[in-house]
């Protein structure tokens, strides 16, 4: 017999007995988990901790690759085109859901939308804070709003980048406190942003509690006021936004997703190991839920959340100075809006649109 005819036998042999080849236990190999942001930010202080953690339930190495850019458009276009086999899985924060809006805005070719990956679980909700570095005077939000209005466009806030997870609760409180005008000085993460804030490059900065805490404990960072419905366990001694009269509220979240076309099996394993053991302090409740998108409402109020902002962003804020310690200042390119998108919304009550519960 040649061996041609024994491979055509032998597979004929298993199909008429019914045996296939065994699948691959699910993981059989590292897997790697994209990071969309440079070191210290929110996204890299939740995720690396956490990483360690799996690693012994799944059994392999949790391979952390930083990919970061575009306020993390770079990392998560990177996963979205990644093989869906389970081994590239990223992690971010509320700024994924509002990509593809923006691309729209500026009439660009749309790099990836929402439906392109299946989200995994919600790691932790961290409602964020606005932070002053310790060189400025305030002691109370009140001040510091003061004096932005006798001052305008002298103050700069840092980002993790133009309409990133940072830019929007800042552009909505300058909105819920009169119209505040300040400078703006997008970074490439929350890491960077807060650098530009110890240093002076910037004087406020709306922050994670996760990633700016160690500074606040340390005295560098001053927290002003909080964006929770309520005071946190961890700044306790600090106002909410609506304590003082905004009605703002925003939380940035850190979640994990997989590329579209990811298999069932695989999916299912990570949530399960995600929610096998306690997870780092402050993600513990989030630990056992599953994962979804929201409601097509609260998309909707995202959409319209984000096209507001990039709306005001030419009236609203003034671009960064030309030169700075942190980089060259950049140019806004912003478009003039249609009438229509002028009243898109007055909620101030942020959240994103695609989260996991």
């Amino acid at each position: 017999m040649d061996r041609r005819s024994f491979v055509l036998g032998s597979a004929a042999a298993a199909l008429a007995t019914g045996t296939a080849p065994a699948q691959e236990t699910y993981p059989s190999r590292p897997v790697t988990i994209i990071s969309p942001f440079p070191p210290g930010g929110a996204t890299e202080v939740v995720t690396r901790p956490l990483a360690a953690t799996m690693e012994p339930i799944l059994k392999q190495p949790l391979v952390i690759e930083t990919k970061a850019g575009a306020a993390g458009q770079v990392g998560a276009q990177f996963a979205a085109s990644a093989k869906p086999d389970g081994y590239t899985i990223l992690s971010h924060i509320t700024s994924i859901s509002g990509f593809a809006e923006v691309d729209r805005l500026f009439g660009r070719a749309v790099k990836f939308t929402n439906a392109d990956f299946i989200p995994i679980a919600r790691v932790v909700a961290d409602p964020c804070v606005l932070l002053v570095n310790d060189k400025q005077p305030y002691k109370t939000l009140k001040e510091f709003v003061d004096d932005v209005k006798k001052r305008p466009n002298e103050l700069i806030f840092s980002s993790s980048g133009l309409y990133g997870a940072l830019h929007i609760p800042t552009a909505l409180f300058a909105k819920a406190a009169g119209d505040l005008k300040l400078r703006h000085l997008p970074t490439a993460g929350g890491g960077p942003a807060l650098t530009a804030l110890l240093g002076n490059n910037s004087q406020v900065l709306v922050s994670s509690i996760s990633a700016s805490n160690a500074q606040i404990k340390a005295g560098k960072a001053k927290p002003l006021a909080m964006f929770g419905g309520a005071r946190s366990k961890a700044l306790p001694d600090v106002p909410t936004m609506k304590e003082l009269g905004y009605n703002v509220e925003y939380y940035l979240w850190v979640g994990f997703f997989a590329p579209k076309g990811t298999p069932d099996n695989v999916i299912t394993t990570l949530r399960a190991r995600r929610s096998g053991r306690p997870t780092p302090s402050g993600s513990r409740r989030q630990c056992a839920r599953s994962a979804r998108w929201r409601g097509s409402a609260l998309a909707n109020s995202n959409r319209r959340r984000v096209i507001e902002i990039a709306q005001r962003t030419r009236r609203g804020f003034s671009p960064p100075p030309a030169r700075s310690a942190v980089g060259r200042g950049r140019g806004w390119g912003v478009e003039r809006w249609k009438e229509s998108l002028a009243n898109a919304t007055n909620a101030c009550h942020a959240r994103a649109s695609f989260v996991v519960k």
